[in-house]
């Protein structure tokens, strides 16, 4: 029996002063639960970060290519990466693979050298759009759903944190890829990013 690689739940939302990445806290391999506590959302310096899904493999390993990268780039021309060449630069990773690809889909969000907040998707081949939100992984299209009916081009930060962790909290309630918490990566035009995450318990035991 085949396996989807759509394992777990990522969310991105744009908000007026900055951007929302989070994703679900559990990697499984089909029907079975590998772990309860696995980091999907990472920061690549002060002004971008990505939250993926799929194979956990593949999540490890495209962070560390990223990783090493980036450093390499703001080493050698002591300037920070743009998020757009941190988009592109992953579009190309994954497309060089296409042969044999890496089994992720990817937001990538951040503040971009023009001060605007971005969110980019990106799929397995590296086909990159930049979006207003997105939802991507097995519970993606719930998740969606969620963001569509409650998205507003003025929401603050605070609000879109919200919003997010309210669509992965109904995700969790109907994909079983999903759950067992929530990760946040928040980036603002004027602040520091902030990392959060929560662990949660969608269901409840009989009392």
């Amino acid at each position: 029996m085949a396996i989807s690689y759509e394992q777990g739940t990522a969310v991105g939302i744009r908000a007026k002063d900055g951007i929302v990445l989070a994703t679900d806290k559990r990697m499984s391999y089909g029907s079975f639960i590998m772990s309860r506590n696995a980091k999907k959302v990472y920061l690549f310096n002060n002004k971008a970060g990505i939250a993926l899904t799929g194979l956990y493999a593949d999540v490890s390993g495209l962070i560390r290519i990223m990783n090493a990268e980036i450093n390499y780039y703001e080493t050698t021309n002591e300037v920070s990466m743009s998020l757009y060449a941190i988009s592109k630069l992953f579009s190309n990773i994954l497309y060089s693979y296409k042969m044999l690809p890496f089994l992720i889909e990817a937001l990538i969000g951040g503040i971009d050298r023009d001060g605007k907040p971005k969110i980019y998707t990106l799929d397995t081949l590296g086909s990159i759009t930049e979006d207003k939100y997105m939802a991507v992984g097995s519970g993606g299209t719930t998740a969606l759903g969620v963001l569509e009916s409650t998205y507003n081009e003025n929401l603050s930060v605070e609000e879109a944190e919200k919003i997010a962790v309210n669509a992965l909290k109904t995700t969790m309630e109907r994909d079983s890829s999903s759950g067992d918490g929530i990760d946040l990566l928040i980036i603002k035009t004027d602040e520091k990013p902030v990392e959060k995450s929560y662990k949660l318990k969608v269901v409840e035991e009989k009392q």
